[in-house]
């Protein structure tokens, strides 16, 4: 540990300090708790950004029909990527009323 005091004219320096071992233990869980402390501001944030987004989103799909379809037909396209094969029959439209049935029992 190094550090620097000055008082106007006079000025004390620091080199190095030797701390016993549980007061490094102790400095050591201090300094991990703070780091805990702040990932959790982060997550807490992101997931408070995420949710920001969604509801923007929500509300943007109940205002607009178009952007609702849009959305199924990306949900609709990332099922399809996980599949071998797919059958369609009937309409475009018939299947996602399927899906969305299927998807509420």
């Amino acid at each position: 540990m190094a550090g620097f005091l000055s008082n106007g004219s006079h000025s004390v320096g620091v080199k190095d300090i030797i701390l016993p071992g549980e007061i490094k233990t102790i400095l050591g869980k201090v300094v991990e708790a703070e780091k805990a402390a702040q990932a959790n501001g982060v997550r807490r944030r992101e997931e408070t950004a995420a949710t920001r987004s969604m509801l923007n989103t929500a509300k943007v799909m109940e205002d607009n029909p178009v952007a609702l379809r849009l959305k199924e037909l990306e949900v609709l396209e990332r099922i399809a990527e996980k599949i071998e094969k797919i059958q369609v029959n009937g309409s475009l439209d018939s299947i996602l009323t399927d899906l969305i049935r299927i998807n509420r029992q």
